[in-house]
């Protein structure tokens, strides 16, 4: 039976976890690729989740859990109208405003009733199990471990597994079997739920006290003592590690690149917490955690701080080990408070409305109220406090409510002082970084590191009080946010579904920046007479205007650029050219046409015209051979809409194409090599390609504004290309035997620079 049950929660998991990155990886290329996206779905995922909860807890209560086997077997059923899950026919993304509930109501529609479905299946056997009488059907947690290992493993599996060697409609179909395959294993837990309680079994399991959790602080629970405030505990305990999770993978995306591997390490990890904290054995020492934790925590600060960006990895490593040890904290918490059985899935309802709270947080209201992704270090300092409690046993909170004694009347006073020391130390530090920010010192690298350093050692000292600590952690972020050190002051900063964009004037006073994340999409200076030259990765001697002024000199010339940022290409227009600019994000738009930042567009001899929405879906709807250019400039960014770079999107381009015209991509890249990528594409469609890598940039010509690029171009024949084909900078692009990326096929893992 014990085995039973865990294979049949174990499929389930995997089936849940599978269904998430496969379907944002459907959805991803309608919405530009932007890590949204992921936040976004993870909401819909943790309702549905808390849907299927609250279906398990209310149907168990009410109907018993005989009748309500019964039932569910029925509700399985339903998703086999929906099945194979796919994106609908005629759903198409708003062209602006935020997508946010267009992606929910898809969501809804397309995968909603089999999640759903599927979501019940942990809590709801954990219960019958229970109600079995089998012997350790008194302390059935154990199980949601057996959930959490079959989540993790389909997680990993998918971007080592599932991704590279399926395409989208097969792994549907896969999960489609693996779902009959379920509702196989479910009737079969059902049919042995009736047969042990027709046989004298328990429809509840025996008042039993909960074995000691792995946290060496909890006791024994009152099994009967479910209060208001506890319910809120919960909550918050699982509101706190939820939101840390969203935080730093909209972090790590950012960085790197819009991946399912950045969506499921932090995601994978999560889980992996669950697991060690509802496990019968204490794996890792919760004194070893409770240690380590503010180690990690105020060396992730430091470097936070300190704008640290290589190396890479270890900079990753140290967020996700940080995160590891804040969510391991906080869930071992929720499981030395676990209740007793009966209570079993009103307790995941609780967890799920914390996920659920956290989801929301991050993915809806956060872009609202933040012009940067705050949510992240304020999830950092509440797992300060969270994690770093000690777990109250339920039977002392009943007795110090019903006669309170006078320490605890008076609780706020030593509150009141844990918080005074912390305040005082943010406001020295604070003001000691607008002082030095007012110096040629802030570029020091030991002033800076000392700036920071001393106060950090002095918040670690803050660890054994948990007020204390987590004001402490507060007030250094505090701090760290008014160092600038080299990357000049924001003019403006706006934040939308497509991430944060900001208009910097850099350091000399020379340039205005547009910088979305932490790559640069635009640099201008304010020399009037420069401000017409096309800089960074446009710059004149470099690929970019090579093409330009190769191809596009002519006064009848028709360009199309996908990818607006500051509009710089606008430089290279003459006077009768029609240009057409694509661009997903509405922030970026208005940046660019705002006058006082940017003058591209308003400087160009041509008319600009900008057509919002995705380009893909609205290059579709312009006429055939309509260009003589074709700049494809979305892929400058570390995090690239994967949807413009396959055979289907390659085909239109080319419908779009004039006769004798030039595709000219910018596949600029610092973690993926997109070089055979493009190069294996234009093999496939038996097209002429040239590349030409630039980034041996002098000095001298990067102090005048220019940057490192790499450019590949392609054309209907050789001779379309005989302009650049004499250059001997311009070669012809690697290929590998790496499958051609398709729309329902992609790898960008194997693309990946691992040195």
């Amino acid at each position: 039976m014990t085995a039973l049950y865990a294979l049949t929660i174990c499929a389930s998991a995997a089936l849940l976890f599978l269904v998430q990155p496969m379907f944002a990886r459907m959805v991803l290329p309608l919405l530009g690729g932007s890590p949204a996206v992921w936040n976004t779905a993870m909401v819909f995922f943790q309702a549905a989740l808390l849907a299927g909860y609250a279906y398990a807890h209310a149907g168990a209560a009410w109907l018993g859990v005989r009748r309500h086997a019964a039932l569910h077997l029925v509700v399985l059923l339903l998703p086999l109208a929906v099945l194979p899950i796919a994106i609908p026919a005629g759903w198409s993304p708003p062209t602006g405003g935020n997508p946010s509930p267009w992606l929910l109501g898809l969501m809804a529609v397309a995968v909603g009733l089999p999640f759903f479905a599927v979501s019940a299946t942990s809590p709801l056997l954990q219960r019958w199990f229970a109600a079995t009488g089998h012997r350790h059907g008194a302390d059935p947690y154990f199980l949601y471990a057996a959930s959490n290992v079959g989540s993790m493993a389909a997680l990993l599996a998918y971007p080592v597994v599932v991704e590279p060697h399926l395409r989208l409609a097969q792994q549907s179909r896969f999960w489609m079997w693996g779902y009959w395959s379920l509702v196989v294993l479910i009737a079969a837990c059902a049919a042995m739920l009736w047969r042990t309680s027709k046989a004298g079994g328990s429809s509840a399991p025996a008042e039993a006290a909960v074995p000691v959790p792995q946290n060496p602080n909890s006791k024994t629970q009152n099994p009967k003592s479910i209060t208001a405030s506890r319910r809120l505990r919960w909550v918050f305990l699982a509101f706190v590690p939820s939101s840390l999770m969203l935080g730093v993978t909209s972090y790590l995306s950012s960085d790197i690149a819009v991946i399912p591997l950045m969506w499921i390490v932090p995601l994978a990890l999560y889980l992996l917490t669950f697991i060690l904290a509802f496990a019968r054995r204490e794996w890792i020492p919760h004194l070893l955690v409770v240690r380590a934790f503010p180690m990690f925590v105020i060396a992730l600060v430091l470097l936070y701080n300190l704008q640290m960006a290589e190396p890479i990895g270890g900079l990753i490593a140290l967020h996700l080990v940080t995160f590891f040890l804040a969510a391991l904290l906080c869930h071992g918490r929720l499981a030395a408070d676990r209740p007793a059985p009966e209570h079993l899935t009103e307790f995941y309802l609780w967890l799920s409305v914390g996920g659920v709270v956290g989801g929301i947080f991050n993915a809806l209201v956060a872009p609202v109220i933040f012009h940067s992704i705050v949510e992240y270090p304020l999830a950092l300092v509440l797992a300060c406090f969270a994690g770093l409690g000690a777990a109250v046993p339920v039977s002392a909170a009943a007795a110090a409510a019903a006669h309170p004694s006078p320490s605890a009347r008076a609780s706020a006073l030593p509150a009141l002082r844990a918080s005074i020391a912390p305040v005082l130390f943010g406001m020295v530090t604070i003001a000691l970084v607008l002082l030095v920010e007012r110096t040629s010192y802030r570029t020091n690298p030991l002033v800076t590191g000392l700036l920071f350093g001393v106060p950090a050692l002095i918040c670690f000292l803050f660890s054994r009080h948990r007020l204390r600590f987590a004001l402490g952690v507060g007030a250094l972020l505090i701090a760290g946010s008014f160092f600038q050190r080299e990357k000049g002051s924001v003019l403006y900063a706006e934040r939308d579904f497509f991430g944060v964009n900001r208009v910097m004037l850099d350091p000399t006073g020379e340039y205005h920046l547009l910088i979305h994340g932490v790559t640069l999409h635009g640099r201008q200076s304010l020399d009037p007479a420069r401000r017409r030259e096309a800089l960074t990765y446009y710059h004149w001697s470099g690929p970019a205007g090579q093409v330009l002024q190769s191809y596009a000199h002519a006064p009848t010339s028709r360009v199309a650029v996908v990818g607006l940022g500051a509009g710089s290409l606008a430089a290279y227009a003459q006077a009768g050219q029609a240009w057409i600019y694509y661009e997903i994000d509405p922030a970026v738009e208005r940046i660019a046409r705002n006058e006082a930042f940017f003058t591209f567009l308003h400087d160009a001899a041509a008319p600009m015209r900008i057509v919002s929405g995705d380009a893909r879906l609205s290059l579709a709807a312009e006429s055939e051979e309509s260009f003589d250019v074709m700049v494809m400039d979305a892929f400058s960014s570390d995090a690239i809409p994967v949807h413009l770079v396959t055979r289907e999107a390659l085909a239109l381009y080319l419908r779009r194409l004039a006769p004798g015209g030039v595709l000219a991509f910018h596949i600029s890249n610092l973690h993926l090599d997109l070089e055979p990528v493009f190069g294996n594409l234009a093999r496939d469609a038996g097209l002429a390609a040239l590349v030409r890598d630039d980034t041996d940039v002098s000095p001298l010509d990067y102090h005048n504004g220019k940057s490192p690029s790499v450019w590949l171009v392609m054309a209907r024949a050789p001779a379309d290309l005989a302009l650049l084909s004499r250059d001997p900078r311009w070669v012809v692009p690697r290929t590998n035997a790496q499958p051609v990326w398709t729309d329902d096929y992609s790898s960008l893992l194997r693309a990946f620079r691992w040195r």
